[in-house]
């Protein structure tokens, strides 16, 4: 089981396969993970092996920010963008939306050309006060990994029995394109369930709703660590690019590769 673990409320830079040069923020505790999601890919473990842990103050991460964002300035390091990520789903965080208020506020005084992201897998958006919120990143990168709850079930595990895709597609498109989908593709086998989000049957559902949602751009990518459970398997680059051929030309939105 995988254990990698953010062991500070800010992180980095560190140089991100999709983002750049990324200064990360951590909403979550440093010594566990707390998220809506279970995924079996989550770098970061299940979420039954860190119960319990503290999140940070706002206090707390608004000082770690506006310390890390003046060190930079002096060093001249100049990131590309602050992202929030970390150990489980950000929004989680009660302070959410007055954190991501203070962020750019911190952004716009030290590096105003900085982008403002989350990573966040959208189980949040039916709260008004995280949808607000996540409108005003510049980047909100939002998981959608299935069209098909069942798979979704089987590979991200929503902790909520009241997940359905279907409310989370009604609810990204009430982002009116403002958004960044974000997909892994993998395919294998845990505790005697098979998952294979490449197959025609998914891979043409998905083509559906992203036409649907209409986003900015859509990013894919494959697992790039230790997985929170073994038979997880990494899909080739080609096969990626074969989809993101194959999306871009059937909606004409931009689709990213992450090898």
């Amino acid at each position: 089981m995988a254990t990698i673990l953010f062991d500070e409320i800010v992180f980095g830079p560190i140089k991100s396969r999709r983002l750049g040069v990324s200064l990360g923020i951590n909403l979550l505790p440093i010594n566990g993970k707390v998220c809506s999601f279970d995924c079996l890919y989550c770098e970061c473990g299940l979420n039954e092996a860190f119960k319990g842990g503290r999140l940070p103050k706002t206090a707390e991460v608004l000082e770690a920010l506006e310390i890390k964002l003046s060190s930079l300035k002096k060093e001249n390091i100049i990131p590309d963008v602050i992202t929030f990520a970390g150990n489980g789903e950000p929004t989680m965080h009660p302070d959410f939306s007055l954190i991501m208020d203070k962020t750019i506020e911190l952004r716009d005084r030290f590096f105003p050309n900085a982008k403002v992201s989350v990573l966040s897998n959208a189980t949040g958006l039916n709260k008004p006060l995280i949808f607000q919120a996540l409108r005003k990143a510049d980047n909100a990168i939002l998981k959608l990994d299935s069209a098909f709850d069942e798979t979704v079930r089987i590979l991200d595990r929503p902790t909520s029995d009241a997940y359905t895709v279907r409310q989370q597609v009604d609810r990204m498109k009430a982002f009116k394109g403002k958004l960044i989908i974000q997909t892994l593709f993998t395919r294998g086998q845990y505790q005697g369930q098979s998952f294979d989000n490449t197959t025609e049957e998914e891979v043409s559902a998905w083509i559906d709703l992203i036409q649907e949602i209409d986003p900015e751009s859509v990013m894919i990518y494959a697992i790039d660590r230790e997985t929170a459970v073994q038979g997880v398997t990494k899909v080739s680059l080609k096969e990626l690019q074969a989809i993101a051929k194959r999306a871009n030309a059937e909606t004409g939105i931009h689709v990213s590769v992450a090898g």
